[in-house]
């Protein structure tokens, strides 16, 4: 069985995806957020730490569990309740948990904008949805029915627990500029530089209801694919590319939020 040292694939993740010098939101603690104690033998891949994730990757027999979204996003919290419950199963177990928020996002190859344009046959030429120096999303060019769309990005989200809604679209409507910002995507700074970009369709997580009532003011339409969805592939590729990077097993923890 092979066996590397947490240290070790710490180093390459936060190597690969620029962890330290990426911007993200102040407490989203990209990298190790808990350490372990043995070798690493198998890596679980999930979008959200939470019990029913962590449950996922102990039954799974992997000591390593890489997610989207991790522990700590309100800030300081005392270790009880919930948060007790997570971390005490993840140190009684002897199970490491490595983040990666936007620098997942931002990542060329193991990006989720990215990799859901592929899901879907687009075609991504450019970056989309600044955040500080980095774009989280991307955008590109192609010519297709937006409804056509719709029900690519439908079937991909059914395969992840969720589905999709789009705001008002007009018959026979097409889409040939579009962008692509995954989780919570449809935001005010989204939806100005989808407007100053030239967009027509904006693929996104989820976002506030007003962004669906001002989108045909704005010339534009909004498909909600789903938070979770969004969010799925980038994790999934990435404990993949572990796996043949370090002859590691992975295994994929399902925990769909509805969202």
């Amino acid at each position: 069985m092979t066996a590397v040292p947490l240290e070790r694939i710490a180093v390459h993740l936060d190597t690969l995806l620029r962890t330290r010098e990426t911007p993200d939101y102040a407490h989203a603690l990209n990298g190790v957020q808990v350490a372990n104690r043995a070798p690493i033998t198998k890596v679980a891949a999930a979008v959200d730490c939470s019990a029913r994730t962590i449950r996922g990757a102990i039954e799974a027999r992997a000591n390593l569990l890489v997610v989207h979204h991790g522990l700590f996003w309100g800030g300081l919290v005392p270790l009880t309740g919930m948060f007790y419950d997570r971390v005490r199963a993840l140190l009684e177990h002897d199970v490491a948990l490595y983040s990666s928020h936007l620098p997942l996002d931002a990542h060329e190859t193991f990006g989720n904008s990215r990799l859901l344009a592929r899901e879907v046959g687009l075609t991504p030429s450019a970056g989309f949805g600044r955040h500080d120096t980095i774009e989280c999303g991307v955008c590109g060019e192609d010519d297709v029915a937006t409804g056509e769309l719709i029900e690519r990005l439908r079937a991909f989200a059914s395969g992840h627990g969720g589905g999709v809604m789009a705001s008002a679209i007009e018959p026979g409507r097409r889409t040939r500029r579009w962008a692509i910002c995954s989780g919570a995507g449809a935001g005010v700074e989204t939806l100005g530089e989808a407007v100053a970009s030239g967009i027509d369709t904006l693929v996104v997580g989820e976002g506030p209801h007003w962004s669906a009532v001002e989108a045909p003011e704005r010339g534009l339409v909004i498909i909600y694919a789903g938070h979770y969805a969004t969010e799925a592939l980038g994790v999934r590729a990435l404990a993949a590319h572990l796996s043949r990077e370090f002859d590691l097993p992975w295994a994929w923890v399902s925990a769909p939020t509805g969202l």
